[in-house]
């Protein structure tokens, strides 16, 4: 027959607490994993916009400069990279939060339309890259009209 045991609640209520301080200790202790610069790659957010004559893609980048960024198109895929690299010195500061992700970036977009590529147009302004991408003759809608019978 098995020993009984008294139960303790506080005990476990300890446990959990000690658990729980483990966990903290680990998230903001002195080694401090989570608040170390993503040093990953990371995909800036885009828009992808389509109106009769082009189509528009905006992607933010804040932070980069434009000479970071590469913008080449294959067939109908639009493919923008860049490297957004970190702004800190080492000057034996203690971060508290870092949230901002630097690193390496690739982002292929297939383009809902065919466009012409020696037009495109790339500007860059507040942190926001634009690009438009002139739509082919071909892929333009054209209007039919009804003749009467």
């Amino acid at each position: 027959m098995p020993d009984i045991v008294e139960w303790k609640p506080f005990r476990e209520v300890s446990r959990l607490r000690r658990e729980m301080d483990r966990l903290w200790d680990d998230f903001f202790g002195p080694g401090r994993r989570a608040f170390r610069p993503l040093e990953t790659e990371w995909a800036p957010a885009v828009d992808v916009s389509e109106t009769a004559d082009k189509v528009t893609v905006k992607a933010e980048v804040p932070g980069m400069d434009a000479k970071n960024i590469d913008i080449s198109l294959s067939g109908d895929l639009l493919i923008i990279k860049g490297e957004k690299k970190s702004e800190r010195e080492e000057k034996k500061e203690n971060y508290h939060l870092v949230e901002r992700s630097y690193g390496s970036f690739s982002r292929s977009l297939r383009l809902p339309a065919a466009v012409d590529a020696d037009k495109i147009e790339a500007t860059y302004k507040k942190g926001v890259l634009t690009i438009a991408c002139p739509k082919k003759e071909e892929a333009k809608p054209k209007a039919i009209t009804i003749k009467p019978a």
